[in-house]
């Protein structure tokens, strides 16, 4: 008889209501991936959108939710590399399958866990922090005396791209829906912020720069924010968008700034990426951010913990946008 494990399912997509706690098969162990017993998993904006039916998993990636994990190494494959062993704590970046009591993950996509580090904050790091670090630091190019903008502070991807960016010398713009985000913002290390509800993106970012703008500017929010984006951006800056949130077709936008300022706009994601190139992204990380993961500098900041059967209560609280940080499920049993 095949062996199960607890996990989030849901028969068709809908709202926060389809999640339920079922029982599925185990993962089955591939030759260069590990078995983690899970203890903890991130809640991510992509988890809602793959609920939604509008973000499906790469082929060959399992179906239940979940983008980023923490828990003990419970079996290591036969053909794995490095000096992975069971009992070993890691963190681990999935392509899907979080939401469970067992996850099974390519060697390449795990770190392991720093010792003064509590499994839920373990279970906040892989997704933001890869996710900030490819696309501001690599493909953004950002080092110390560059500037960012960061749209959406408060999120787990915002809130984590300070910390980063302050540790590596970056100013940093940010903007947040409420001035207790922006406040919030600053504790964690934002050079300006903006509420921008209240106050305009480009007179900030222009004033504060004396008219130059911003290197990169990392954008989750669409096509509302183009044009104030080409506004803010510096000669040869960049623009990478991560995600959609607010729309993706753009009514209007002078692409003669885009000329002028020798401007790039990138699309990034990092789920169906290859394994090859996350395991080269997730070393790059473990080097360039040893000290500062070690000194617990860039610990993610953790909004709340829920059980895993209250993963639509996680769900509601992403969508309401109310968070600072991250949402963790609590997936060991207390």
């Amino acid at each position: 008889m095949s062996r199960t494990m607890q996990a989030i399912v849901f028969d068709e997509p809908g709202d926060e209501g389809v999640l339920q706690l079922g029982h599925v098969p185990v993962p089955e162990l591939l030759p260069t991936s590990v078995r983690i017993k899970v203890e903890a998993a991130g809640v991510n904006r992509a988890d809602i959108m793959q609920r939604l039916g509008e973000y499906p998993p790469p082929e060959g990636s399992s179906e239940i939710l979940g983008l980023e994990a923490a828990g003990t190494i419970s079996e290591v494959g036969s053909a794995c590399t490095g000096d992975w062993k069971v009992g070993d704590r890691v963190m681990a970046l999935c392509s899907g399958g979080a939401y469970a009591e067992e996850v099974v993950v390519d060697a390449g996509s795990i770190m392991k866990v720093p010792e003064s580090w509590k499994m839920v904050e373990a279970a906040g790091f892989m997704e933001v922090t890869l996710t900030a670090y490819l696309n501001i630091f690599q493909i953004g190019g950002a080092n110390k005396g560059k500037s960012v903008l960061i749209h959406g502070g408060g999120s787990g991807v915002g809130s984590q791209a300070i910390a980063m960016c302050k540790a590596k010398g970056v100013t940093t713009f940010v903007t947040a829906g409420s001035d207790d985000k922006c406040e919030r913002c600053l504790q964690r290390g934002a050079s300006y912020v903006l509420n921008y509800k209240t106050e305009k993106i480009v007179d900030l970012v222009k004033g504060m720069t004396k008219g130059k703008g911003v290197d990169v500017i990392l954008d989750c929010v669409g096509a509302p924010y183009l044009e104030q984006n080409l506004e803010c951006l510096a000669m040869d800056g960049k623009v990478v968008y991560i995600g959609l949130m607010s729309g993706a077709v753009a009514d209007k936008a002078n692409l003669g700034v885009l000329l002028r300022k020798r401007a790039s706009l990138i699309g990034s994601t990092l789920r169906n990426r290859s394994l090859s190139f996350k395991a080269e992204l997730v070393a790059g990380l473990r080097k360039d951010f040893a000290d500062e993961r070690k000194r617990g500098d860039i610990k993610p900041i953790i909004d709340k913990v829920v059980p895993l059967e209250s993963a639509a209560d996680a769900h509601r609280r992403m969508a309401g946008s109310t968070h600072f940080g991250k949402i963790i499920l609590n997936v060991k049993p207390v």
